[in-house]
C-alpha cells in the first residue's frame, strides 16, 4: 500500500510540469504582396481567424498548449513579426488570439514576393520558444518568390531546427503554384500543400490545413529525396 501511494503521489507531482509542456509552436506567416489586393487581405486574416475558431483546431491548441505568432511578409526586407508568440492554454486565449489577427494592421501593399526571406525570418522566431516539441511553419502565398533568397536556401537552417513547412497555394493567377510550393518550399516529414483555387476559397482551405498540421492528422507518404511526399489537396 506504502509502495502504491508513493506512486501515486509521484505521479500527480510530475503531471503539472507534463501538462504545462508546450508541444506545439505555429507560425503563421501571411503574404501581403503587391499581389494581395485590399479586399483579399481581409479574406485571409478573416478566414485565418475563423480557422483558428473552428472546433477542432482549438481543442487540439489547448491540449498542445501551443504557442501561436503571426508573421506578414513581402518583399525583401518587409518581413515582420505582426503578433509575437502567443501563449494558449484556454478557448479564451484562442478567441483572444483570433480577434487579434483579425484587427492587425496591414505593413505594406506594393511590394514584392520574397518567400525566402519569409521562411527564414520564421526561422529565427523558434529560438524562444525552444520547450516546444514541434514547430512547424504555416505559409500562404499567391506568387512565385521573386526577390531575396530563394526558398530552397533555408532548407538547411529548417531541417536543423526540425522544423515542419506546410503551405497554401491560392491559385487565383498562378495555377502551377502548388507545385512549385511543392518542389521549393515545404520542408518536413509529412509537409504538405493545400491549393485555393481562388482567395474565395481560402477560408475552407486554411480550416482544413489547420486541422490537418495542428491536430497531428499529418499522413507521412513514402519518401523521396529524403521529403514524404504529401497528397496535393
Amino acid at each position: 500500500m506504502r509502495v502504491l501511494q508513493l506512486l501515486v503521489f509521484s505521479m500527480l507531482s510530475l503531471w503539472p510540469l507534463r501538462a504545462a509542456a508546450c508541444d506545439l509552436a505555429l507560425v503563421l506567416a501571411v503574404d501581403v504582396s503587391g499581389s494581395v489586393d485590399a479586399e483579399e487581405y481581409r479574406i485571409q486574416m478573416d478566414g485565418l481567424a475563423a480557422g483558428l475558431r473552428d472546433g477542432v483546431v482549438s481543442e487540439a491548441l489547448v491540449k498542445a498548449r501551443a504557442r501561436v505568432l503571426l508573421l506578414q511578409w513581402s518583399g525583401q526586407s518587409r518581413q515582420e513579426v505582426t503578433l509575437p508568440w502567443a501563449e494558449v492554454r484556454s478557448f479564451s486565449d484562442v478567441e483572444a488570439l483570433a480577434q487579434r489577427i483579425e484587427q492587425a494592421p496591414r505593413p505594406w501593399r506594393n511590394y514584392s514576393t520574397a518567400v525566402g526571406e519569409a521562411l527564414f525570418l520564421a526561422v529565427e522566431q523558434f529560438a524562444e520558444v525552444a520547450e516546444c516539441t514541434r514547430r512547424v511553419i504555416d505559409i500562404s502565398g499567391d506568387g512565385f518568390s521573386n526577390e531575396g533568397v530563394e526558398p530552397r536556401e533555408a532548407h538547411g537552417a529548417l531541417s536543423a531546427l526540425g522544423v515542419t513547412v506546410n503551405a497554401i497555394a491560392i491559385e487565383q493567377s498562378e495555377p502551377d503554384l502548388t507545385a512549385y510550393f511543392f518542389e521549393n518550399v515545404i520542408r518536413g516529414d509529412g509537409a504538405f500543400v493545400v491549393t485555393a483555387a481562388s482567395f474565395a476559397d481560402y477560408p475552407s482551405r486554411i480550416r482544413k490545413k489547420l486541422v490537418r498540421e495542428v491536430a497531428r492528422q499529418t499522413a507521412l507518404g513514402p519518401q523521396q529525396g529524403g521529403k514524404a511526399v504529401a497528397a496535393l489537396q
